[in-house]
């Protein structure tokens, strides 16, 4: 056993892991189960408040009455943060990415509906000083007489990391409760947190399991940097010696397609066909890039070596409703 931080808890956990029976047969020879993140609450669904559990939980323990993050226009992250905020009692302050108007659609809605307080910044800002705006942000707080606390994109820093670290654990049980056991683990990745604490919890308590991350932004080197700086930076909070390379995180390249959160039309008729073949939704900027990415992989062979796939659905439902344009019927 190894000792990790305390959490709130506010998720609806365990998840359920099912199979994807249609799917799987169009796939011979691979089995794919989901695993359903994106049933762990209605306000804060996905897999992000996993991760707020852990990073919340340290916030109120140092007195913070505020709540502050950032994310693109249509982030999960931001929207289930304002959600834990307002549940607990506390004030959000969301730092948008965006580069023009915008509909009151999907998550900024609902941020909206929450109380989150708004700013917009422009990609540019957000690629270059975000979290230089958030400290700004922080420093005028505090002068008005809260306690804010910076949660960075995706909650994916240290503290994060073991929402999914504590997810892997629950994996692991449900792998005895079911007879089975996955060979590998796929998710999407666009901050890095999700796999990093999978991959921590694998390594240090020897699960065997093989990790793999879709990147649904930048590049298969960037997120090997990002998930390495982040799992280093979870080291503090554990009394456990632990090594690795890079070399053993597996980022799936090449399914980026336009560019994060741009969709193309074989993305969005698989998430159509996925939708009717199963009666599962999956989302335009995360698990629908990943999971498409993962079937095209496992129909070029090279998924030959896994039996049993466990995807995670980590939410994203919301941030469909902007793309409907993009359906046809």
């Amino acid at each position: 056993m190894i000792n990790i931080p305390g959490r709130i808890e506010i998720a609806n956990l365990p998840t359920k892991i099912e199979k994807l029976e249609r799917l799987s047969s169009k796939l011979v020879g691979q089995n794919i189960f989901l695993k359903r993140d994106d049933q762990t609450g209605t306000e804060m669904s996905g897999n992000k408040v996993r991760k707020l559990e852990f990073s919340v939980k340290e916030a109120l323990d140092q007195g913070c009455d505020l709540l502050i993050t950032c994310g693109g226009i249509q982030s999960n992250h931001a929207r289930a943060t304002a959600a834990v905020a307002a549940k607990l009692g506390i004030s959000s302050y969301l730092v948008l990415r965006t580069d023009g108007e915008e509909e009151i659609d999907g998550n900024y809605f609902l941020d909206k509906v929450l109380g989150a307080k708004i700013r917009f910044i422009t990609p540019e800002e957000y690629r270059e000083k975000r979290m230089e705006i958030m400290e700004s942000i922080k420093e005028e707080l505090s002068k008005e007489g809260y306690n804010p606390y910076i949660i960075p994109e995706g909650a994916s820093n240290g503290i994060g990391t073991f929402g999914y670290f504590k997810a892997m654990e629950e994996i692991v049980q449900q792998e005895k409760e079911m007879g089975i056991k996955f060979d590998a683990i796929v998710m999407a990745v666009g901050s890095g947190g999700t796999y990093s604490g999978l991959f921590l919890a694998n390594k240090i308590m020897g699960y065997g399991a093989k990790i793999y991350g879709v990147n649904v932004s930048n590049d298969e080197e960037y997120f090997k940097n990002q998930i390495e700086k982040v799992i280093n930076e979870s080291l503090f909070y554990i009394d456990k010696t632990f090594r690795f390379s890079k070399e053993e995180i597996n980022i799936i390249d090449g399914y980026v397609g336009r560019g994060y959160a741009l969709s193309r039309s074989e993305e969005i008729e698989f998430i159509h066909e996925v939708a009717k073949l199963e009666g599962v939704i999956l989302d335009p900027v995360y698990t629908g890039k990943a999971m498409y990415g993962l079937v095209n992989e496992i129909k070029e062979g090279n998924f030959k070596k896994h039996n049993n796939i466990l995807f995670i659905h980590t939410g994203g439902l919301y941030g469909l409703f902007p793309k409907k344009d993009l359906f046809s019927f």
